[in-house]
């Protein structure tokens, strides 16, 4: 199986972020990415580059999901926000927009609040270089499926199940699944993603709403009591075309393997009956009892169960990581689901 990664994402790589209301490390940083590298070592693993990606390609394909103006916020505000009498270097909104709110704002502190949807996604110099490698990393895995390969992965940081058309959050920005879904789109008629992060993956479900060509499906934390608190909730399934292809299956924090395997085998029947030409899974790994962000308790084992029961699907497969944070398992917990899902029987 091919594997996309690129250095450039380590560009990307604020120390910090705001949690409870101090500043805090951020478990979302190249280290990361280093920690998942250490899982890749199969022989039959193919790291690949995506270093000769085309920039207007993916431009064009990110205009599908995500809006002009919010494109042009992520590569501009770094510096027009340096600019400010007194800034700091980090782009970090104090305003946000809510109620009624309709006016876009020219000022750059304004346009910050309307995109930065909350404290968990600084902008630094490099870090729309690291984004959009990231993105890079998610087209050049699916334009693989395209091409021939049964599957495909994507070891894509920053993460971006929490991005929506225009706002970022969660430590996301560019939303790499949808990214992913939009490029299968281009041969397959039906697309499902799958999203097994331990968080609802709100900007997907946001994207896809009101269309009836992409079904979303998530199993998570129910959102009552878990980030990202006000998305994710089963009577959530679509608007418009889109009603009845959104799926959301919360489950109570805390919930171990056995609960998170049911959920997932519900979530993959009603999925099934979509009868999609090409999946693309949101991989979380951060539902382990130990992640720093932990609101479950699944086992380093559970993982590889959760990538033999994707193995068993029959149409080809995109794997774009989502979340899970640098802990002393966060290797061994790709290491498995890899192995359950290339088929391994040790």
């Amino acid at each position: 199986m091919k594997v996309f990664y690129s250095e450039q994402q380590d560009r990307h790589a604020p120390a910090q972020f705001l949690l409870r209301g101090k500043l805090a490390p951020s478990p979302e940083g190249p280290v990361r990415a280093q920690t998942l590298m250490q899982a890749l070592d199969t022989t039959d693993i193919v790291l690949v580059d995506p270093e000769q990606t085309d920039a207007q390609a993916l431009r064009e394909r990110l205009l599908r999901i995500h809006s002009d103006r919010y494109l042009n916020f992520l590569e501009t505000i770094v510096e027009q926000w340096q600019q400010l009498p007194g800034a700091s270097e980090r782009v970090t909104p104090n305003v946000h927009p809510c109620g009624t709110a309709s006016h876009y704002p020219s000022h750059p502190i304004g346009r910050a609040g309307w995109h930065l949807h909350d404290m968990a996604c600084p902008l630094e110099p490099g870090s729309f270089d690291g984004i959009m490698a990231s993105a890079a990393s998610a087209q050049a895995a699916a334009l693989a499926v395209l091409k021939g390969d049964a599957s495909s992965y994507a070891l894509c940081r920053p993460p971006g199940h929490h991005a929506g058309p225009e706002r970022a959050g969660g430590f996301c920005f560019l939303n790499n699944t949808a990214l992913a879904a939009t490029v299968l789109r281009e041969r397959f008629e039906r697309v499902a993603i799958v999203d097994v992060d331990l968080h609802h993956g709100n900007g997907t479900q946001d994207i896809f709403w009101s269309r009836p060509d992409v079904w979303t499906g998530s199993v998570h934390v129910d959102p009552d009591e878990f980030y990202p608190f006000y998305w994710g909730a089963a009577a959530e399934t679509g608007a418009g075309e889109g009603q009845g292809f959104n799926a959301n299956y919360p489950l109570p924090l805390g919930a171990d393997g056995n609960a998170f395997m049911s959920a997932l085998d519900r979530l993959l029947k009603q999925m099934d009956e979509f009868d999609p030409g090409a999946i693309v899974i949101a991989l979380g790994l951060d539902a382990h009892k130990d992640d720093p962000l932990a609101g479950m308790a699944l086992e380093t084992s559970d993982f590889k169960r959760i990538g033999q029961r994707l193995a068993r699907l029959t149409r080809p497969v995109v794997l774009i990581q989502e979340g899970g944070y640098p802990t002393d398992s966060l290797a061994a917990n790709l290491k498995e689901f890899l192995a359950g899902f290339q088929g391994s029987t040790d």
